[in-house]
């Protein structure tokens, strides 16, 4: 007896077109597997023989690497780090179109504004070199936030994305838990920060992007924080460039928080190699190739958005 699933189709093929005429008449309408058709053909992953210590649930592997955790890339082993990552994708590809926004004028959205692998790359060397231990991101999406964040892999420094969402507490929360020392920011976020500057006492530096230094508030040298303009971080670090000093795999890279909405922010520690295995392991469903454009719709404070930067 036919489906349902069969009749319908069959009555929507009647009112079809054939694609050739003849006795070798072809439906221009084909059926797909359901995802439990899928799974019962090919399996989406494999049992493992460890079982956990408590219940009788099994353990399961995905059944495209069945043998092991997929933790590197195949074709290339020797990528461990997001910093290994950034100098590979700059030597590679260091005159391809990298971050582009598009630049609004009278309100009016105009065309990408565009830079490239290699200038993304001397923009981190510069960055990264006026800059230590933890890294608060508190603002939206932007060049600059990826430019940072290669800028911490590059000298083994700790980002801490700062959803520009949160409300003060939830911030002010974050920057003390994760001792955060430097803070990128900007203007709208500033006024923020400053509201609660004598509560966030690890805090020796706010650099804000998108402001002029004739902008910069002058604090007084009793707070010990001092604001500078992005511009002016990455001039004084083109023109005093330290050398990298690249982080292990198992190098925390980033602590990424939840948003707090059950109690206070949990942090996530993740490693240089947690991030990498989890890029590698899509990598085995999904290509990608240098001639793909990304739109960054999600925020990038989100694990998974800023690995595929």
């Amino acid at each position: 007896m036919d489906s349902t699933a069969q009749r319908r189709i069959r009555a929507i093929q009647n009112h079809l077109a054939s694609a050739a005429t003849g006795d070798g008449q072809m439906s221009l309408l084909g059926t797909n597997n359901t995802a439990g058709e899928f799974f019962a053909e090919q399996g989406y992953s494999v049992v493992l023989p460890e079982k956990l210590q408590t219940g009788k649930w099994n353990v399961y592997r995905s059944g495209r690497s069945p043998l092991k955790l997929v933790s590197r890339f195949p074709d290339h082993p020797e990528i461990s780090t997001l910093h290994d990552n950034f100098v590979h994708s700059v030597e590679t590809f260091r005159d391809y179109k990298y971050l582009g926004t598009r630049i609004r004028v009278d309100g009016t959205v105009g065309e990408y504004k565009w830079m490239t692998y290699g200038e993304a790359g001397t923009a981190r060397s510069a960055i990264g070199s006026g800059l230590g231990a933890s890294v608060g991101l508190y603002f939206i999406n932007r060049p600059e936030w990826l430019i940072v964040d290669h800028a911490c892999s590059a000298y083994s420094y700790i980002s801490v994305p700062l959803y520009d969402t949160l409300g003060p507490d939830a911030v002010k929360y974050i920057v003390n838990h994760a001792v955060v020392q430097a803070i990128f920011c900007v203007p709208q976020t500033l006024n923020i920060l400053l509201s609660f500057l004598s509560e966030i006492p690890s805090v020796r530096l706010i650099v804000v992007v998108g402001g002029t230094d004739e902008q910069m508030p002058s604090l007084p040298s009793t707070t010990g924080v001092e604001v500078i303009s992005y511009s002016k971080l990455l001039s004084e670090g083109r023109s005093r460039p330290h050398p990298f000093c690249p982080p292990k795999p198992d190098d925390v890279a980033t602590i990424c928080y939840t948003s707090g909405t059950t109690g206070t922010p949990k942090g996530a520690v993740l490693s240089h190699g947690n991030l990498i295995a989890n890029v590698a392991g899509a990598t085995v469903t999904v290509k990608f190739y240098p001639s793909d454009v990304w739109v960054s719709s999600s925020v990038l404070c989100a694990a998974i958005t800023a690995d595929l930067g």
